[in-house]
């Protein structure tokens, strides 16, 4: 893990590292508040800065959520200017987890003149196979 965060540009601190173990435990993007629950002897503010720091490195990414805020997930991608790790994302409206559809590419979209996109998201809602 301290090689991806360095990889980055992050310095590798003992809580840096553990909430990006925690991220890449966790197989699906996670809130501020489930990192919180997995990452007990570390306090809001730690797990935050460490989010913070990520995020201005493109080591995550954050995604907007069905209504209840952001969700952060590992980025595996090693370029600032083009990210290669775009995916669908899917959010169960009964469980109100996110799930990565890593297999299933944002499909480009075309967007008029004049608009310059920086990025791109692409969420679906739904139920999850385990809500089923």
């Amino acid at each position: 893990m301290e090689h991806l965060l360095e990889e980055h540009g992050v310095k590798p601190t003992p809580n840096r590292i553990l909430v990006a173990k925690a991220l890449a435990e966790a197989g699906r993007p996670l809130s501020l508040m489930e990192l919180e629950a997995r990452l007990e002897t570390i306090d809001k503010s730690n797990v935050f800065r460490a989010l913070t720091a990520f995020r201005e490195a493109h080591l995550v990414h954050v995604l907007e959520d069905a209504g209840d805020g952001v969700r952060y997930e590992l980025c595996h991608s090693h370029h600032e200017e083009h990210d290669d790790d775009i995916h669908v994302h899917f959010y169960c409206t009964k469980c109100h987890r996110t799930y990565c559809l890593e297999d299933t590419p944002v499909p480009p979209v075309q967007v008029p003149e004049g608009y310059a996109p920086d990025s791109v998201s692409y969420l679906i809602k739904g139920i999850c196979p385990d809500c089923r």
